[in-house]
């Protein structure tokens, strides 16, 4: 396992990291979700991610109890908050402090520690003062609840306010969250340059584009049974990509993932730690197996014919607007 700095931080995370979105508490059950945590384990992933709002706090129950029992200062452990939790009312969600305290207190209890390694504003809160939420974190911080902080999917203007009211209350931030891959490259124009000034690492999600990058999902034949794209939930993030055109083009990797020695999901995953700017790339999975195949992807280095090769063979499939970044934050608590 390779492992890389935080941002501007001496905190080590493993360039892979294991996320439970979408799949504990509901797609996996506990005992395979276990299984999928300790092939975590066994292939050197030190980083797992998680957030409070995963199939409602259910996530972050499975996540503690497959960690029980491991050395603490060997891992680093992620959650966020702002999405609701427990029975959605007024203050069940979003970026108020009322909510942040509330929440990770939660949060300790169902992973059983006493602190998270990063503590993350999973989106921005158009409802809430930055001031008051900046604050949160910071009594959070100096209460010893979290040893760092970062944000997820937060444009270049709210990052640079977030950083610039951290360095008056003396507390690192250190990272964003967002979606990258090779077929989703919005963050590139703005937010990364940005990041790069301000000392904010990128931890990404989705890296293998929900599946679509490993080549399963093949132009002009049905999903395949069990997949990303015939759950309820994960379905509404994969749909836009299950056209033909894009699943042609994805095809068109499979040669270059040969030539390295690498199965089209480790390609997938080599592609996005290729950034400097990327501390770790979260990876999932519903398979132990799965678990060891997108590790072996660290400290991969892709030839530049390679890299050059996956441009070319995505071409105009690729997402490249910048614009639509931070548009996954609601403009309401309540929608």
């Amino acid at each position: 396992m390779e492992f890389r700095y935080l941002g501007n931080s001496g905190l080590k995370v493993s360039a892979v990291s294991y996320g439970n979105w979408v799949t504990h508490g509901s797609q996996v059950e506990a005992e395979a979700a276990t299984r999928c945590v300790q092939a975590a384990l066994e292939a050197g992933i030190t980083t797992f991610d998680t957030a409070d709002t995963y199939a409602n706090t259910k996530a972050e129950v499975i996540l503690g109890d497959a960690l029980a029992g491991q050395r603490r200062e060997s891992l680093e452990i992620f959650t966020k908050v702002y999405f609701p939790t427990g029975p959605g009312g007024p203050n069940d969600t979003g970026l108020s402090r009322k909510h942040m305290m509330e929440s990770i207190n939660g949060s300790l209890k169902r992973l059983k520690t006493d602190y998270v390694d990063l503590y993350q504003a999973h989106r921005y809160d158009h409802e809430t003062p930055l001031e008051e939420t900046m604050q949160a974190f910071a009594d959070i911080v100096r209460a010893g609840k979290a040893l760092y902080i970062g944000v997820s999917e937060w444009t270049p203007d709210q990052l640079r306010a977030g950083h610039a009211l951290a360095r008056e209350l003396r507390i690192p931030f250190v990272s964003n969250q967002p979606q990258y891959s090779a077929l989703y490259r919005v963050i590139e124009p703005e937010v990364v340059p940005t990041c790069r000034e301000l000392g904010i690492s990128q931890v990404v999600f989705s890296p293998i584009a929900q599946g679509v990058l490993t080549g399963k999902y093949k132009p002009g034949q049905p999903v395949p049974e069990g997949s990303r794209a015939t759950d309820e939930r994960g379905s509404q993030f994969i749909q836009h990509m299950l056209t033909d055109e894009v699943l042609t083009r994805v095809q068109k990797l499979a040669p270059l993932a040969e030539a390295e020695g690498l199965s089209m999901a480790q390609l997938a995953v080599a592609w996005v730690l290729q950034n400097d700017n990327v501390a770790s790339a979260i990876t999932g999975g519903s398979r132990p197996e799965q678990i060891a195949d997108n590790a072996a992807a660290a400290g991969k280095k892709l030839s530049a014919e390679t890299m050059a090769g996956i441009d070319e063979a995505l071409g105009d499939a690729v997402e490249r607007d910048g614009s639509v970044v931070g548009q996954a934050s609601p403009k309401s608590r309540l929608t």
